[in-house]
């Protein structure tokens, strides 16, 4: 019975929040599925203290940052039709100044999280037309949720789409295209993923890293980021010219980053399960109760499959992926051997999850097909939901230690 009233629960989801193609993904997940829903229907639609014409712009000036059409125009009709004022669909110079004082932090959490700080956060709560703590925690949860859901929405190549619901069969066709080539692959076609699950029964028979070595190895991971950049293009569509300014700022590789050192992120020393959850609750109506059954769930969801090789156990390939885009945004898991991040993802793979979650809207244009090619479709899909995961949290955990350090 309860498995019948979640089906239609899904099944009725296109004509609650129109997503269409994504949520049709989703469906090859519904454990994972039914958080994300749960999530996305109390921060747009539940009880919080913004407004719903804010929540549906501050959906559109979040994906604006990564050029997402496919969610603009969702929120653009949805805008209006909860009686947004039209005149502020003409840009972000026709919106209150209250919503447009949010733009730099939406504009630096979507690329270069490192860089909030306390006075990001006093910049919009003090003052004329300030936000209360509350409006800004979910304003926060808003831009995180929707940098992180255009990951998904480019990395499934669903950008160019109608957000409509399609059959999943159309889906299964086109899949092919989703995760395009990439070069310098470490294995060969004949290989497949064999390699990797060697290399995982082989890294649970090692003694583990010490302390020094675990550093070592996350500095040298970082040092190897610098090298996968590709060159940007600034350029906007006339669609996505009224909410995005200063299109040219961007991820930042770590070569770039004179300030590395200084914005390093100890999750040991601020983590979402220790710090982060606690203050998102106190702040906005137990909403850390429902992000922390997503990222959970994300994090630890596995059918024990690789490739279509079945009782595989994917623990530390999945803890690479999470870890690794740690890494790329600067925070370090003092816990973690990165040796591992090493051995278990190639180096395609690691340019499509880091171009997924640093600047998605990429994907389109890079040759990356050769990533995923030996995943099963379902897993392909798995590891999209991580990277989109992995980048909320990490995004999220920023704000909120910036939060903190005001409030103290």
């Amino acid at each position: 019975m309860a498995e019948v009233v979640m089906e239609n629960f899904i099944t009725n989801t296109n004509s609650v929040f129109g997503l269409g193609h994504v949520t049709n993904i989703m469906k090859f997940h519904k454990t994972y599925f039914e958080t994300f829903l749960g999530l996305q229907e109390f921060i747009i639609y539940g009880e919080g203290p913004l407004p719903i014409q804010y929540r549906h712009y501050i959906a559109i000036m979040a994906s604006g940052r990564h050029k997402c059409t496919y969610l603009i125009n969702f929120h653009k009709k949805q805008f209006l039709e909860h009686d947004g004022d039209p005149n502020w669909l003409n840009g972000l110079s026709h919106v209150p100044r209250k919503l447009r004082n949010l733009y730099e932090i939406n504009k630096i959490l979507a690329h270069r999280p490192w860089l909030i700080t306390k006075e990001d956060i006093k910049k919009v709560v003090k003052g004329p037309n300030s936000w209360s703590m509350s409006d800004l925690a979910h304003a926060v949860i808003l831009l995180v949720h929707f940098h992180s859901l255009c990951s998904f929405v480019f990395a499934c190549n669903l950008n160019d789409e109608i957000p409509r619901a399609p059959k999943v069969a159309n889906y299964r066709r086109t899949s092919k295209t989703c995760f395009q080539d990439c070069t310098d692959e470490k294995l060969s076609d004949d290989e497949g993923l064999e390699p990797i699950m060697e290399r995982m029964k082989k890294l649970s028979e090692v003694l583990p890293a010490s302390e020094q070595e675990r550093i070592q190895r996350f500095e040298l991971l970082q040092s190897q980021l610098c090298d996968s950049d590709t060159s940007a293009d600034n350029s906007l569509e006339p669609t996505l010219k009224p909410f995005v300014e200063d299109s040219g700022y961007s991820y930042l590789d770590c070569s770039r980053r004179q300030y590395a050192q200084q914005s390093l992120f100890i999750l040991q020393e601020f983590s979402w399960d220790h710090h982060g959850f606690s203050l998102i609750n106190r702040l906005f109506n137990d909403i850390g109760l429902l992000l922390d059954k997503k990222f959970k769930t994300a994090y630890n969801m596995t059918y024990y499959t690789m490739g279509g090789r079945h009782d595989i156990d994917t623990t530390r390939f999945r803890r690479a992926i999470w870890n690794y885009i740690y890494c790329i945004y600067g925070m370090r898991n003092d816990d973690y051997d990165y040796e591992e991040v090493t051995q278990l993802l190639t180096n395609p793979l690691r340019v499509f999850v880091k171009t997924a979650a640093c600047y998605p809207e990429r994907l389109n244009i890079i040759p990356s097909e050769n990533a995923l090619k030996h995943f099963e479709l379902s897993e392909k899909i798995h590891i999209n939901l991580m990277i989109m995961e992995a980048r909320m949290q990490s995004e999220l955990l920023f704000a909120l230690r910036a939060i903190m350090n005001y409030m103290l």
